[in-house]
């Protein structure tokens, strides 16, 4: 299912909102098991919605450029009348929420249809989503590796084709790394491009929020719908709504690339860098740029993440430290800990590298970088070798979303069309970062949608 096409379809009345509803929500109760994307179907909201949907129509009321289509949000997003777990157990005895957040009444204000909230990391804290309250969440490409996190319900209902459209969010690459994984698109706009209002934080100075889907267009779609300023959002900036749908025939002429070097040269395994290496011949990218200092900007991210994390979470460490998944509590004890200095020192490191990665765009207006070093991993397994050297998996997810996150550039992660031509085990997904400088999204979306005309990046279909 296409989300533009069948609001098209719903909004010439070709169509009929509560049959895409009820026939996704068969779905999903059929097919889900299989992926454990979902940890909550709103059935009887989206029926309403889709009704309304409907009457609209035949009152003859545009309902909006998502009339009918379903999608569903990370469940750290407040959808009114519902617990928002967050992906912990703690937050199962918490108050149902007493609005939609934010991006979710954009959602509906354009006709979307919410089919429910899906799995993530607990606390967003992880590139996996094996979730110890929810179980884990399964590749849709393959069923014993994981879909990536922490928004890896959100990639994985798009993979597996459950709803068009999905959100989650992106602290240190958690809409990138579970699109990479899975082979779909995702979006993290600029920091403070959209509101993070009625969502449950992370990291303030570091959270962003965005869309998921299987093509380019309807990631568009889906853009364009949640762009608006919000004052509730401390941290949104008051930018103009700057539609990129009908930017997506303009091509790339004019537009200047570089493959990302140096630290985004290195560990990794050899299909992220063949990844990279079939984006940049298509969009003729022979110049390479190294990032300056992107190890360093990694390490202050951690160190940000974890001071910011603990802090929050201090109350339920003190008195609900077992109702935690152990290795989050644990990571976020440390952060408590942290000595106030280096977390200071972090913040000014941040700075610093984000006026330094700022200028390489004087000289460039796409830099081209893996999302994952690696394709997804089985369930389970806690370690990997990159670079001679045995490390730990989850962490390592992010060497190449964090040096982004942490300075807040907007970036679009697109996976390869056909992933074994990247020499990915099995032909699994694996997808590349395309970045920009800050508020030109609109250049992402071009360049996203010339390489899938060129035909090479596309959601890979499944096995099987």
């Amino acid at each position: 299912m296409k989300a533009a096409e069948t609001a098209q379809a719903i909004r010439a009345g070709r169509r009929r909102a509560i049959d895409v509803t009820e026939a996704a929500l068969a779905d999903i109760g059929t097919r889900d098991s299989r992926y454990n994307a979902f940890t909550e179907v709103t059935a009887a909201r989206a029926r309403a919605e889709a009704l309304a949907v409907d009457q609209a129509i035949a009152q003859g009321r545009d309902p909006g450029p998502l009339a009918g289509v379903p999608y569903a949000v990370k469940n750290l997003f407040d959808l009114e009348g519902i617990a928002t777990l967050a992906g912990s157990k703690i937050e199962r005895s918490a108050k149902p929420a007493a609005r939609d957040g934010y991006l979710v009444r954009r959602m509906a204000a354009a006709g979307a249809i919410c089919t429910g909230a899906l799995n993530m990391d607990e606390y967003a804290y992880g590139f996996t989503t094996e979730n110890a309250h929810d179980g884990p969440c399964r590749n849709p490409h393959d069923l014993t590796r994981i879909a990536g996190g922490s928004s890896g319900g959100s990639a994985a209902a798009v993979a597996a084709g459950l709803v068009p459209i999905t959100l989650g969010s992106d602290t240190n690459g958690s809409i990138r790394v579970p699109s990479s994984l899975c082979g779909i698109f995702g979006l993290k706009p600029t920091y403070g491009r959209l509101s993070r209002a009625g969502s449950y934080p992370f990291v303030a100075s570091l959270d962003h929020l965005g869309p998921f889907a299987g093509d380019v267009a309807d990631l568009a779609l889906a853009y364009d719908v949640l762009q608006g300023f919000d004052p509730e959002d401390p941290a949104q900036t008051r930018q103009p709504v700057e539609p990129v749908t009908p930017r997506l025939g303009a091509g790339i002429e004019g537009l200047r690339f570089a493959v990302a070097d140096g630290h985004f040269a290195r560990n990794g395994h050899p299909e992220a860098f063949a990844a990279v290496e079939a984006i940049a011949r298509v969009l003729g990218a022979t110049r390479r740029m190294v990032v300056p200092d992107a190890a360093r900007g990694r390490a202050a991210a951690f160190l940000i993440t974890m001071a910011e994390g603990g802090n929050l979470h201090m109350p339920d460490l003190r008195t609900r430290a077992a109702d935690f998944d152990p290795g989050t509590r644990d990571r976020f004890l440390a952060g408590a800990m942290l000595p106030a200095h280096w977390v200071t020192q972090a913040q000014r490191l941040r700075a610093d590298y984000r006026a330094s990665v700022l200028k390489l765009f004087a000289e460039t207006d796409i830099l081209i970088a893996p999302a994952t070093p690696f394709s997804a991993t089985p369930i389970g397994q806690a370690n990997i070798e990159l670079d001679g050297e045995l490390v730990p998996i989850r962490p390592n997810l992010g060497v190449f979303t964090q040096p982004i996150s942490c300075i807040g550039l907007p970036v679009l992660a697109v996976p390869l069309a056909d992933p074994s031509t990247a020499g990915t085990p099995n032909g699994l997904p694996i997808g590349v970062q395309l970045i920009a400088a800050p508020w030109r999204e609109d250049v992402l979306f071009r360049v996203a949608a010339a390489l899938e005309r060129a035909g090479v990046v596309a959601a890979p279909p499944l096995r099987g």
